[in-house]
This record gives structure tokens, sequence and C-alpha cells, in this order.
């Protein structure tokens, strides 16, 4: 029979040994780091987690999920046992408060990265519109859509509860930046269906002093002002008007910078006809532009091409030497209009991605 009335000393075991040695396998717990634990106690408003400590963790409710939370019975059970982040320190009564929300934060800003790497097209509903342009989320992380960036005639409110194919703009952890663009992803769309040396019918949507915008389909081509016809044009409002219905060649693809250039130049039967006689140019269009491609076709696999076909390999040359110089000399004005406007908005424009501590109340939704 035990006998229960042993003395400390008998025993050999103090109760300073006892607190010595928790305190030699006592874990040191970091804000940071990642810990396995167990929830033992199911608050109103958090919940208590062993993970370890002299103290339960605590867990509050708005860091249990990116998602809105109302009970922590749904994301928490009783006697569970899953990975935790350390938010805080230790607090005056040597408790360390836990977040769920940051480990789904950490692995969305992953994958997030991985889709931009891969060039992958995401789906996503617009939940909200500002100034700027439109909010969606993609993996749980709010994502803003520029308007320069939305390719669609609505009002942006009423882009509300509508899906939308969107190509990653930017991805940027450090500065909490999730920026998206829809007109991107569709004109990668209609660019698997394009080829350069294809003749479409478009309508001029904007005219600049470098060239005229063409609606083909949904996406918008340039047609620079070194394009539009082999003798000199002062301004592309000499020959086009808004709305006007044109017959067009595209000449470039440019998927990752989802720009698609086009020409009327090259469709001259003669040069000047896109000024003189523009019926003729059109009547003329697929003719031309089997004879463009027959050349691309022909230089490409190195054939000589016979006289009395060279002046159209000269214009095909002339046409590849001023679609670069073009190219070079509209980059600044192209960039500048159709992506600039993604860098012009100022930083309180463009929501975070997660949202920092202090806007957490604001980020559970009504």
């Amino acid at each position: 029979m035990v006998n229960q009335n042993l003395t400390a000393t008998e025993i050999g075991f103090t109760h300073e040994d006892f607190a010595a040695l928790l305190d030699k396998y006592d874990y040191h717990f970091s804000p940071g780091d990642v810990v396995p634990g167990t929830v033992f106690s199911i608050e109103p408003r958090g919940a208590l987690i062993d993970i370890g400590a002299k103290t339960a963790a605590y867990i509050p409710i708005q860091e249990m999920s990116i998602n809105r939370v109302d009970a922590p019975e749904e994301v928490l059970q009783s006697n569970e046992t899953r990975e935790f982040f350390i938010l805080t320190d230790e607090n005056e009564d040597g408790q360390l408060t836990l977040s769920i929300r940051r480990i789904e934060y950490m692995r969305a800003w992953e994958r997030v990265r991985q889709l931009q790497a891969e060039d992958a097209t995401v789906r996503s509903g617009v939940f909200a519109t500002n100034r700027g342009g439109a909010l969606v989320r993609i993996e749980g992380l709010r994502g803003f859509i520029p308007g320069s960036h939305i390719s669609t005639r609505k009002p942006k409110e009423d882009l509300v509860g509508e899906e939308l194919p969107l190509k990653f703009l930017e991805v940027d952890e450090e500065r909490n930046r999730l920026v998206l663009s829809h007109r991107r992803a569709l004109v990668e769309r209609k660019m698997n269906r394009l080829e350069v040396g294809e003749v479409v019918i478009g309508t001029v949507r904007g005219i600049k002093p470098y060239g005229a915008f063409i609606d083909i389909g949904g996406v918008s081509g340039l047609l620079h002002i070194s394009e539009i016809s082999h003798e000199h044009i002062d301004t592309p409002h000499s020959v086009f008007n808004v709305n006007d219905e044109v017959k067009v060649m595209i000449i470039d693809l440019d998927a990752e910078r989802g720009r698609i250039s086009l020409s009327t130049k090259q469709l001259e039967p003669e040069p000047g006809d896109m000024i003189k006689n523009r019926d003729l140019v059109y009547d003329k269009a697929e003719e031309m532009a089997a004879k463009y491609r027959e050349q691309l076709l022909a230089k490409q696999q190195g054939i000589t091409i016979p006289a009395e076909v060279a002046p159209v390999e000269a214009v095909a040359e002339e046409a590849v030497a001023e679609e670069v110089a073009s190219v070079e000399a509209v980059a600044v004005e192209t960039v500048a209009e159709e992506v600039a406007p993604v860098e012009a908005v100022a930083e309180e424009e463009i929501p975070a991605a997660t949202e920092i501590e202090e806007e957490i109340p604001a980020a559970i939704e009504s």
C-alpha cells in the first residue's frame, strides 16, 4: 500500500525541482513560427489552443480564416489538431495569439505566384467596384482590375456579380498588391484564333495622333499612322472617323503584351490607294494579303523571290522595318496609354490584396 504521507524530502522531488524541469523542457515560441496545436476549448469569439506552451494560446475569430467567419465552430472542432501561425508574442498573462488566416495568406500568395509563372488565365466574380476599377478574389486574396484593363462597354457598377476571365499583371506580396487584367485575357483568347497576314473587318473606336484603335471582335488593335498608307499622312483623322468600318490586315500578334498591330498600307495595290481609292484597297485586300503571306513564308524558308515579285518583297521588308520602328516609336505612348494607368493609379486607390491588422474589422464582410 502506498504511503500517502511521504514528505517532499522523502520523495526527493520538490516543487522547485518540478518548476525547473518544466523550464528545461519549455519550448521557445516566436512570432512568425508555424506550430502544431490542438483545440481544447471553443469560446464565443475565439478558441484556446494547446501548442505545448505553459499557457494555452488563443486564436480570435477574425484570425480563423481568410473568409468571413461568424462562429468558431465553422472552422475549428474540439480536440482537432492542425497548424497555427504565431501572430504575437506572449502578453502579460504569458498567452500567445495565433492565426490560421496568415497561413492561408502565405499559401494563397504561393499559389498566385505559381499561376502567374504559368501565365494562367483565372476566372473570378467581381464583388465590388471603386473609382479606379473592380475588385475580385483570387485564392482568397483581394485582386484589383484597373479600369483601363476592363474590356466591356458596361458601366463598372454593372459588373458586380459577373465572372470575368483574368490574367495577372502584378503579384507583389511585399507591397501587398495583386493586379489583374480582363482586357489581356480577352486579347489572348482572341489572338489564339488570329494569324499574322489575316484580313479582318473592324470598327474605328479611337483616334490618336500616332494611329487609330480598331475593334476587331471585342479586342483592340493598333493601326499605326505609318501603317495606314505608303504615302505620307499628317494625321489619322484625315483618313478615318470614329465608328468607320475598316478592313485591315494583322501584321503582328504580341500575346505577352496583349497587343495586336494592324496595317492597311500592306493592302494597297498602289502606294497611296488608302487616300485616293479606299474601296479598291478593300476589294483587293484578300489578294494583297495572300501576296504578303507568300513573301513572309518565302523569307522564312530562304527562298529567292522572282524579280517580278521583288517589289512586293521590298514592301514586305519595308513593312517589317517600319513595323519595328513604329513599335519602338510608339512603345512609350502605347504602353503609357494601355498599361501605365495601372502604375498611375495612386497607391491608396489600389486596394491591398491582404489587409493589415488595423484593417481586419473592415475586411469582415457584412
